[in-house]
């Protein structure tokens, strides 16, 4: 049995790659790499918010924040999870279960899924806005 120096087998790999993007006029690219704790995808917030801005419902409840979505994927999967529940055990049509889900976030000193193991009032302005992201994204059935 012969044994090949790992070096060898590398530059082998290395060099089958390179060579199999030639001819395509295009250099490969690499595939994304993710993982659990990789900060998810930033989600837009209202647009018609200013950057430290606050959207409120007339029934007092924090719907909006002007900060960008900030969660690792892990945690924007379990807050939406958490939040779909929720709302399919009120039952009748998830979209209308939005902000009362989120009156009870932010009513509780309670630290769980939803608020990423924090009280609402511990979050930052950024995981505020991933956490109303992550229950829209539940109401939308979009959570994964």
């Amino acid at each position: 049995m012969r044994r090949y120096p790992l070096g060898a087998v590398s530059a082998l790999a290395a060099g089958s790659v390179i060579l199999s993007g030639c001819g395509s006029g295009t250099a490969p690219e690499p595939a994304p790499q993710r993982s659990a704790s990789a900060p998810a995808p930033t989600m837009a917030t209202s647009t018609s918010l200013p950057p430290d801005g606050v959207g409120v419902s007339p029934g007092g409840v924090t719907t909006a924040v002007g900060a960008p979505a900030e969660s690792t994927e892990d945690d924007y999967f379990q807050a939406c999870l958490a939040a779909r529940t929720w709302m399919e055990q009120q039952g009748g049509d998830l979209a209308r279960q939005v902000e009362p889900y989120l009156k009870m976030l932010q009513d509780s000193q309670n630290a769980g899924l939803g608020t990423f193991g924090r009280p609402w009032s511990g979050l930052s302005a950024g995981e505020q806005s991933a956490v109303i992201v992550a229950v829209r994204a539940a109401a939308d059935a979009l959570c994964g």
